[in-house]
């Protein structure tokens, strides 16, 4: 039995790109469901697969100057992130119309932009790397990269927990408060853009928000705290990443989308059996009234 243990969860991590991409997995996981649970609180869940999208362009651009130069394309996705989002919001603020409508204008753009890109530079083996990542294939520089802006995003929600809160609450007495509600939603997808930026490497511009998200939705089930809320996601997303790693060495899977499967699952089975909200949770409270008119 320990053998079989050692052999299937210990011995992998025996390859230094295993380790690599444990770790890697482990920082965004730390990173990206804590900014999901806000984007899902504060009902803009597709705000982040615009967001996904947006910084496409930038990292096609970065791989047509600089080849596979993870330096290059995370600066190129930065600011193509951040300038689509402040197209999107320009645009909402001049014509009235909605900021999620934009965003979604503005993703499908970058969508076929980047995708043209990428294609006119390289081959089809170029766009998957691009599209869908390889957490496998993280080394050393990239890895320092992951983590420092994961610690950033913490540090920067720490400092704005408070604001963040009262923004998904009372957004009114924040707008009270002058232009700190701008400012703090402006941070906000900032930080939403640095952790896609920083997830593009292991699970591609595609998938990168799938740790973003499917965690953060599926703790909804579970909890009505946000404390609960992150911490469960948190854990979740450490456990989907890590899981997704072993399956991907055991069974010759594509790591990426074994992680986002796992992910997946964990969402369908907490809307199946979750304590709050779920399917199972509405049968027992159909019961519950059958069974006290029964008794009495």
């Amino acid at each position: 039995m320990i053998a079989l243990l050692n052999e299937w969860f210990i011995a992998p991590f025996d390859y230094g790109f295993m380790r690599r991409a444990f770790v890697a997995g482990i920082a965004l996981s730390l990173a990206a469901p804590p900014l999901g649970v806000f984007l899902v609180l504060r009902g803009m869940s597709l705000i982040g697969d615009a967001m996904a999208h947006a910084i496409l362009p930038g990292v096609a651009l970065g791989f047509l100057l600089a080849g596979f130069s993870l330096p290059a394309m995370s600066l190129g996705g930065i600011l193509s992130g951040l300038l689509v989002a402040g197209l999107a919001g320009s645009v909402s603020q001049m014509s009235g119309q909605r900021e999620d409508a934009a965003m979604a204008s503005f993703f499908l753009i970058s969508l076929a932009a980047g995708v043209m890109l990428v294609s006119l530079g390289g081959s089809s083996v170029d766009l998957t790397h691009v599209l869908f990542g390889s957490i496998l294939a993280v080394n050393s520089s990239a890895l320092v990269l992951i983590a420092a802006i994961s610690s950033l995003i913490v540090v920067c929600l720490a400092w704005m927990f408070r604001a963040m809160v009262v923004e998904c609450l009372d957004p009114l007495f924040l707008r009270g408060q002058g232009n700190r509600n701008g400012l703090i939603h402006g941070l906000f997808l900032a930080l939403v853009v640095l952790n896609l930026t920083a997830g593009f490497q292991t699970l591609g511009t595609l998938m990168a928000v799938g740790l973003m998200m499917l965690p953060a939705t599926a703790a909804r089930f579970w909890s009505k705290r946000l404390e609960g809320l992150m911490a469960i996601a948190v854990v979740w997303a450490m456990l989907a990443s890590t899981g997704g790693l072993l399956l991907s060495y055991h069974l010759s899977m594509p790591s990426g989308p074994s992680i986002i499967m796992l992910a997946g699952i964990g969402y369908i089975a907490s809307a199946l059996f979750g304590r709050h909200h779920s399917l199972m949770a509405k049968l027992r409270r159909r019961a519950t009234p059958l069974e006290a008119s029964e008794t009495g």
